[in-house]
């Protein structure tokens, strides 16, 4: 582990080695405070929880926001590694993390591919995890549903999946990253008025060198264009049943999100622990729009665990 200079943040950045990364994160809080991992998504980056973190730190929480894998400081270990972005490798990612640092069942928070990951590692690794915030309900990607269409309208919503298919959409990507990173953030928030400067910051990360790689790599096995790490099929062969969340569970729906239309309620069967489901006047990015509203998710799980 080291410290290195400070990345677009004011906390200085950390890195701990994985199986697969040299994974960077940010620490906030006391050492011996009680664990949260909060996990950003595409497009954004560790800065969607710079008003997250302080909050839960104030309340005695070890808080470590990681860059996932493709963003940021993180890096693959071996330039033979596949620039994987699969659901279960994200999770596992998450697992890891926790494992380096020496932290005992922590409560994972997060959204877009960090509530995607909170949910696998929650849903796979329940002994390992203490409690769950998940901003979009059971948030595990159904391989074989996402195969068949939606209706038009979300269709159109989720034009960035339909173009990274091809490679002409790995070339827009690779050309046009921050364009399209805006436009996503504008058009998933549509009420959020983001400042230049708060957008420049967080795309700073996304030119990490395996960015491209591991996003389009992502969409593709999510539709089941492109394979994933067969040492990795057996984890996505359970999350293909749809296993229950038996942790506690606080999840969490923006009424403004258009990739989201009508919420995740009717997910309520899928979480069997105590689990609590909030609506916020947000769009996608409720860290960043409704930062309380996310802090006070967790510290409610928190709670919980310790009246457990």
């Amino acid at each position: 582990m080291s410290t290195a200079a400070t990345f677009k943040n004011e906390q200085p950045v950390k890195f701990i080695s994985t199986d697969s990364l040299l994974m960077a994160y940010l620490e906030y809080g006391p050492g011996n405070g009680w664990p949260v991992i909060l996990s950003h998504g595409f497009p954004y980056d560790v800065s969607a929880f710079e008003e997250v973190a302080p909050i839960l730190a104030q309340a005695g929480a070890r808080v470590i926001v990681p860059y996932t894998r493709g963003f940021g400081p993180t890096r693959f270990k071996s330039d033979d590694m596949m620039r994987n972005g699969q659901q279960a490798a994200r999770g596992a990612d998450l697992i890891q993390l926790s494992d380096a640092l020496g932290i005992t069942r922590p409560i994972l928070a997060g959204f877009d591919w960090g509530g995607n990951a909170s949910c696998v590692a929650a849903a796979l690794w329940p002994e390992k995890v203490g409690g769950l915030v998940s901003y979009a309900g059971y948030d595990v990607i159904d391989i074989e549903e996402q195969r068949h269409t939606y209706v038009p309208s979300l269709e159109r919503t989720c034009w960035y999946q339909h173009l990274f298919q091809s490679e002409r959409g790995r070339e827009c990507l690779y050309k046009y990253r921050h364009e399209i990173g805006r436009m996503l953030w504008s058009e998933w928030s549509p009420k959020w008025q983001f400042g230049e400067d708060t957008y420049t910051r967080a795309a700073a990360a996304f030119e990490n060198p395996d960015f491209v790689d591991v996003v389009i790599h992502s969409y593709r096995f999510m539709h089941g264009l492109e394979a994933g790490d067969p040492a990795l099929q057996p984890l996505e062969d359970r999350l293909a049943q749809k296993p229950e969340i038996i942790i506690p569970t606080v999840t969490i729906d923006g009424t403004n999100d258009p990739l989201k239309p009508g919420g995740t309620a009717d997910h309520a069967s899928l979480f069997v622990g105590q689990h609590q489901h909030v609506v916020v006047d947000a769009g996608h990015n409720v860290p960043q729009e409704a930062p309380p509203v996310f802090a006070e998710a967790v510290l409610r799980v928190h709670n919980w665990l310790v009246a457990e």
